[in-house]
């Protein structure tokens, strides 16, 4: 498969998560290529990409194939994480007919869905070139396939926030609803974990509490440009700000040039148009 871009890692479940798309589509059997094609006709299949975008996904594209057909082979034409142009072709492959006719809608759907998420992650990306901001994915991933789509934002140049519940703490609004107040969730959390802190605030008291209790990670929640701007002055550096809320592509740019450190999107995995590919078998 292409080499993903340096240093970013494949996921360790990929063919776990292929497994149940495959049983998924598959359930008891593909009956339209079991009584249609013969057994063991091989065959070679291109597949090429009907507009721009930044290509992501080929580890569980080839686990679909290699599931049901170890030996299907792959040549790829681009590098994970390449922007390509419409038309141009990112992999040709042989194999055995059922294998490619059963697994490919599978290993589109992984391709195409990936190479969304990557592509737009590049687009916001671009837009905060040269600021010292960095965007972030979030929580609101499509279930079943956080690590592909972390893995997919990766390949766009973003960056992971949290991957679940488990390695950083995230104290927001419902949470100091629950404990009632900034200083004390603060100083619970630091008792128990050495993950990342993170606290939400929704407005420049809260800020101005959180910095008092010694927060080192503050996410701004829906903040105006202005009060950001006001934030980054108060702060003076002593906590890390984060940004989110409704962030697009129209405002991030002034966003990220108030010197914030990080603006959290969740639109990169949680509104994703997949990208247009098509796959034709050549016997």
């Amino acid at each position: 498969m292409p080499t993903p871009p340096a240093l970013i890692e494949v996921p360790t479940d990929v063919f776990e998560v292929v497994g149940r798309a495959l049983a998924e589509d598959m359930g008891t059997g593909d009956i339209t290529a079991q009584w249609l094609i013969p057994t063991e006709r091989p065959v070679s299949a291109r597949v090429s990409v009907r507009e721009s975008a930044v290509i992501a996904g080929a580890p569980w594209f080839e686990a679909c194939f290699r599931s049901l057909d170890p030996h299907v082979r792959f040549a790829w034409q681009v590098r994970e994480g390449e922007r390509v142009k419409a038309g141009a072709t990112l992999v040709e492959l042989e194999g055995e007919a059922r294998a490619l006719l059963t697994g490919e809608r599978t290993a589109l759907n992984f391709l195409q869905l990936l190479s969304g998420t990557a592509t737009t992650t590049r687009r916001y990306v671009e837009q905060v070139e040269g600021t010292r901001c960095r965007i972030l994915d979030t929580r609101k991933t499509l279930p079943g396939l956080r690590s592909a789509q972390k893995y997919a934002t990766r390949v766009g140049g973003g960056t992971n926030h949290r991957h679940g519940l488990y390695d950083a703490v995230l104290i927001k609004e419902n949470h100091l609803a629950c404990v009632g107040d900034i200083a004390e969730a603060l100083s619970r959390a630091h008792s128990h974990v050495r993950t990342p802190i993170v606290i939400e605030v929704e407005t420049l008291g809260q800020l101005a509490q959180a910095l008092e209790a010694r927060a080192t990670w503050v996410l701004l929640d829906n903040f105006s440009l202005e009060d950001i701007r006001s934030a980054v002055a108060e702060t003076r550096g002593r906590a890390r700000l984060e940004v989110s809320g409704g962030m697009d592509l129209s405002e991030i740019r002034a966003v990220a040039e108030t010197g914030v450190d990080f603006i959290s999107v969740g639109a990169l995995t949680k509104h994703v148009r997949a990208i247009d590919l098509s796959m034709r078998i050549r016997p």
